[in-house]
């Protein structure tokens, strides 16, 4: 996409290295994504995707509940390297703002990521305290529409009010299909994320419906010769 910078989100070691010579700008990661890849070592894990990043920038989440505990871990997460982006929550569990943090880190020139916001009340609370920074702005447009929400109409209001009044990017996150990629350049959105296999589907845009058409008829009589189906 043109306009738009593709972050693959929780890619393995493996993954990583054969995506340096696509189409990709970042990477991005957080617990529940190294739950999934089976990492039991958090900061070692972090260390060795950071190496494998090559420059790209990499967005690395705090794992901390409270203000102490995300200071110390954002210090530690962003001496990693200058490519990291230290992701933090809009909020504690408790539903408490992480403002403070955000302030905290954003003034020792932290590179910021701040994640898993669902409205336009959460970013006008922080906008005014990183307006002029490049921190990226995680808007989880996927779920959004999850609970029914319009994506489309609350991104590009949410953009437009960002991109007049900071400089920070917004990121496109949580992706429901590969499309979503179009509907964020629509948005004015500046990189969305998306799984490999997601990615992997980046190369179907622009075919023809005919050829598409027939590929899935031969994939259903093929699927049913390789079976041995008798009717």
């Amino acid at each position: 996409m043109p306009n738009l910078d593709i972050y693959i989100d929780g890619p393995s070691k493996d993954e990583m290295n054969d995506l340096f010579d696509q189409n990709i700008s970042g990477f991005t990661f957080n617990p529940t994504l190294f739950k999934s890849l089976g990492v039991s070592d958090y900061l070692g894990h972090s260390q060795k995707i950071q190496k494998l990043s090559n420059g790209l920038p990499i967005s690395l989440e705090v794992i901390g509940d409270n203000y102490e505990d995300m200071i110390v871990q954002g210090r530690k997460l962003a001496s990693l390297g200058d490519n990291v982006f230290v992701k933090i929550p809009i909020t504690f569990t408790s539903g408490d703002s992480t403002l403070d943090v955000i302030r905290t880190l954003s003034m020792e020139g932290i590179n910021l990521n701040i994640t898993a916001i669902f409205t336009f009340a959460q970013i006008k609370e922080i906008l005014p305290t990183i307006k002029n920074t490049n921190t990226i702005i995680s808007v989880f447009a996927g779920r959004l529409y999850d609970i029914g929400l319009d994506a489309k109409v609350m991104m590009q209001e949410m953009s437009s009010y960002i991109h007049e009044n900071s400089q920070c990017n917004l990121l496109w996150a949580s992706p429901r299909m590969h499309y979503d990629a179009i509907t964020a350049e629509i948005c004015n959105c500046d990189i969305i994320t998306m799984t490999n296999s997601m990615y992997n589907k980046m190369s179907l845009l622009g075919k023809a419906p005919e050829k598409y058409s027939i590929e899935t008829v031969k994939m259903f009589f093929n699927d049913a010769q390789a079976s041995g189906y008798k009717l």
